[in-house]
């Protein structure tokens, strides 16, 4: 890359955490005082947590740069070292020219002062004159769609009108340097939508340079030219959207269940293995309204029948779809022990474009359950953007958990030895 057109340079980055563990309560008024006595300032363990380790990378100026990776990767850590609101534990980092960050919902704004004062507010925090904002002002409120309310304090808006309007004031204050995280999402599809476009100009015609986070793989395609993905705070991939995307998807029909936080002690019908396949290709990157299938290995050692259901959450842990317990069993006739593969063809629900978590669960109704995985298999789903194919995929809360319907579940054996639970 040449030096001479680089905006941001990072080099071993590290952004280290000190994380407390609270010690065992105390449950009589005689040992908090003994506790007390043995240790003043209270019995706490404190460990290292290393959210950015050693991480380094350029970008050059006009680049849109995408950053993506899971939960907890270190993906808005990174953005708030960049964007000077945490400082790094080590590390370099170099940035040439304004920066405007929106990371999330009000960083930047006051929330006493109405929409028209931190108009004016975040561009002097930007170090644009008064009369460069005044150029900007129409253009920033007909983008918002805000303008009845500019006179209102910010602290009434919505968190919708807040993104618009804070997305506003960042494109159009002219920074050299455009930072946006999965913000983003908190708008409806058409406003996300406007934004891409945004962005798009900023980069293209204005030859700004962006980075841009999220977890939407069809805007990050479309919107960027090159892309890094954060793994447990490292750079695990660098290169085109494509390379790096095949990078995090991995391969998707192999999940170390050995690892898995059961909430029980497995028994009976334990789960081995579990992936994606769409048109018969193993996936982690799923499309709404399309037609998938579960794949599950199942570890059978039981002298009743069984049942199967499986659970599917969003990133928040809010149950979205479900297959009910007993829609699914493993045969009305005792299998014989060994493991057994099942193929569940399902129609996928509308779901919002996003990170997901299965929770499957094993049991024989109305006795016992068997086993029980919460975070068994991770995966995305991409909707398409209104407009593309006239779609518009915002999950409705007010519908509560769907139900999936199952189009045909097949069985086979795979082997007959035994593997312990």
């Amino acid at each position: 890359m040449s030096s001479s057109n680089r905006v941001i340079s990072v080099r071993d980055l590290v952004k280290e955490y000190r994380i407390a563990h609270q010690g065992d309560r105390p449950s009589t008024l005689a040992e908090a005082v003994l506790a007390r006595i043995r240790q003043p300032m209270g019995a706490t363990n404190r460990e290292s947590f290393r959210a950015l380790d050693e991480v380094s990378f350029d970008v050059q100026e006009g680049e849109v740069l995408g950053v993506i990776g899971r939960n907890g990767a270190g993906k808005s850590t990174l953005l708030k070292v960049l964007s000077r609101i945490t400082e790094p534990t080590a590390g370099e980092v170099r940035i040439r020219g304004k920066v405007a960050s929106l990371l999330e919902v009000g960083t930047g704004f006051h929330p006493e002062l109405t929409g028209r004062e931190n108009i004016f507010l975040n561009g002097s925090i930007l170090g644009m004159r008064r009369r460069e904002i005044e150029r900007q002002f129409d253009a920033i409120v007909d983008f918002a769609e805000v303008e009845r309310f500019l006179d209102t304090p910010v602290k009434r808006y919505s968190s919708g009108m807040y993104v618009r309007l804070a997305f506003a004031v960042a494109a159009h204050l002219n920074p050299e340097i455009l930072i946006i995280d999965e913000v983003l999402s908190v708008g409806d599809a058409a406003f996300q939508e406007k934004c891409l476009g945004k962005m798009q100009g900023v980069s293209r015609e204005q030859g700004r340079t962006v980075l841009f986070v999220s977890h939407h793989e069809a805007a990050v395609r479309g919107l960027c030219n090159r892309c890094i993905l954060l793994s447990g705070g490292r750079i695990a991939a660098e290169g085109s959207p494509s390379d790096v995307y095949r990078v995090y998807r991995g391969d998707a029909s192999n999940v170390d269940f050995s690892e898995k936080g059961r909430t029980m002690r497995a028994q009976g019908a334990v789960f081995r293995n579990a992936y994606w396949t769409v048109d018969g290709v193993p996936t982690r990157e799923l499309l709404p309204s399309h037609l998938a299938t579960l794949v599950l290995e199942v570890d059978v050692n039981t002298d009743q029948s069984f049942s199967v259901e499986f659970l599917i959450r969003d990133s928040a842990g809010q149950p979205v779809a479900f297959v009910p317990c007993g829609l699914i069993y493993g045969y009305t006739h005792t299998l014989p022990t060994g493991m057994y593969r099942f193929e569940i063809d399902v129609d996928l629900p509308i779901m919002a474009s996003g990170e997901y978590s299965l929770e499957l669960i094993s049991g024989i109704p109305g006795k016992v359950m068997l086993d029980q995985i919460e975070h068994a298999l991770r995966f995305s789903v991409n909707a398409p953007l209104l407009g593309s194919e006239g779609w518009d995929f915002r999950q409705d809360r007010g519908q509560g958990c769907l139900t999936m319907n199952v189009r045909d579940v097949r069985s086979s054996a795979q082997t007959s030895a035994r593997v312990r639970a």
